[in-house]
């Protein structure tokens, strides 16, 4: 598409510091969809069951996200179940264990009912000895013999996807009966180049993938007039499209943009909220089957299994959106997009750092931040004694990351 003189004068990251903003608060194109859900009216439970691709596992459109599940809480647990949720999503390193030990005590006698997936961090020069070993020690947590889908975690850089170690222990856990599918899961930098990689060589059944309103091109043309450069993630709806038609399940997380909830809670009517719309968005999508979500309480279960059985965007969905994005676009990581990875001379993973710290902020959930941010090693360290600032400019969409790394690193450490 032709794009104006002065887009052509401008760099990307000024045109779009002088631009993007201003069109999403201009609302220029109206929004059409179905009809806005009443409070009333909204679904409490699970509404549609979508087979994962290849897999044939049934699961629920909008599924339980365990990363921010403590000891003791296996009521919020049983209370998903009774409400129709069956895919459970956790991992090794959630809550140092706990989130595995509190979904196991919750589904032991249920497992016939549920579809457990779980997560180990493996690095390019793991064994698969040492693969297997975490897979048991989540097993033992989980109390079951097997999970449904087991994913390498966090993957944000193709060497790790070279290691024949891992296909070696894939094969062996399903020889075994321990795992009856294997994953990939990602959402920081270099995540389109893993994503190719794996997909191209058919080495996965599952992808879970960072994916939302914010990173789709499709919702900033609404109101940029047809300019195709705001989503810095251009890329990634044709791989989850090469996904769907490798017949590879695709279930999107971090679908909130951020999880600021409560910046729209004073735009919100008729009973349809911020992330009843940020859901619809993602779930519209054919190319993706399901969702995940952190489920941290009743009232905020119940809200969002309001969006499940929706597969089209509401009336006043897109103005929610947008307001989220006007109020939050300019302060928010679009990790995956990853235009500041070469510019730090020191090899500081910014977008790494930058999302744990959006756990810790945006979240205000320090304990899954500190968490995150022990797994990066060094993390911003270098950036407490760097006089360069190399870094700065660096943001396609103009955050001062310069400002951020350092008082991230002393926060979390």
């Amino acid at each position: 598409m032709k794009k104006s003189d002065d887009s052509e004068k401008l760099g990307r990251r000024e045109l779009f510091r002088r631009g993007a903003l201003a069109g999403v608060a201009a609302g220029l194109l109206p929004f059409t969809g179905g009809g806005v859900p009443k409070a009333e009216a909204r679904a409490t439970t699970v509404k549609r069951y979508v087979p994962l691709g290849r897999t044939g596992l049934n699961i629920s459109d909008i599924s339980f996200g365990s990363s921010r599940l403590d000891a003791g809480e296996e009521h919020l647990v049983l209370e998903a179940l009774d409400r129709g949720i069956n895919y459970f999503d956790t991992a090794e390193s959630y809550r140092g264990g706990d989130s595995e030990i509190t979904i196991g005590n919750a589904l032991r006698g249920k497992r016939d009912k549920v579809f457990i997936a779980s997560k180990t961090h493996t690095s390019s020069t793991e064994t698969r000895d040492s693969m297997m070993r975490s897979l048991e020690a989540s097993l033992k947590r989980l109390q079951t013999d097997y999970v449904d889908v087991y994913f390498t975690h966090a993957v944000n850089d193709v060497g790790r996807l070279e290691n024949p170690e891992w296909h070696a222990f894939v094969e062996d856990a399903r020889r075994q009966g321990k795992i009856r599918f294997s994953g990939l899961s990602g959402h920081a930098g270099r995540l389109i180049q893993c994503l190719d990689y794996a997909l191209d060589r058919d080495m996965v059944d599952v992808i879970l993938v960072a994916y939302n309103f914010g990173q789709d091109p499709k919702f900033y043309e609404r109101f940029t007039q047809g300019f195709d450069f705001i989503a810095r993630q251009p890329d990634l709806p044709r791989v989850l499209q090469k996904a769907k038609t490798k017949n590879v399940g695709v279930i999107a997380m971090k679908t909130l943009m951020g999880a600021r909830l409560n910046d729209m809670r004073p735009f919100e009517k008729d009973g349809a909220t911020y992330a009843q719309a940020a859901f619809r968005w993602v779930l519209a999508n054919p190319d993706v089957h399901a969702l995940i979500i952190s489920m941290t309480d009743s009232p905020g279960l119940r809200e969002y299994l309001g969006a499940s059985g929706w597969t089209t965007a509401a009336r006043g969905d897109f103005e929610l959106l947008k307001g989220y994005a006007r109020m939050n676009g300019a302060s928010y990581c679009r990790h995956a997009c990853n235009d500041c990875e070469s510019a730090c001379p020191y090899g500081v993973p910014i977008a790494d750092v930058l999302r744990t710290r959006m756990y810790a902020r945006d979240y205000q959930d320090e304990k899954l931040a500190r968490s995150e941010y022990a797994a990066l090693g060094d993390g911003a360290a270098a950036c407490l004694t760097c006089t360069t600032q190399a870094c700065a400019g660096s943001c396609t969409y103009g955050l001062p990351v310069e400002k951020l790394t350092g008082p991230t690193h002393r926060m979390l450490t």
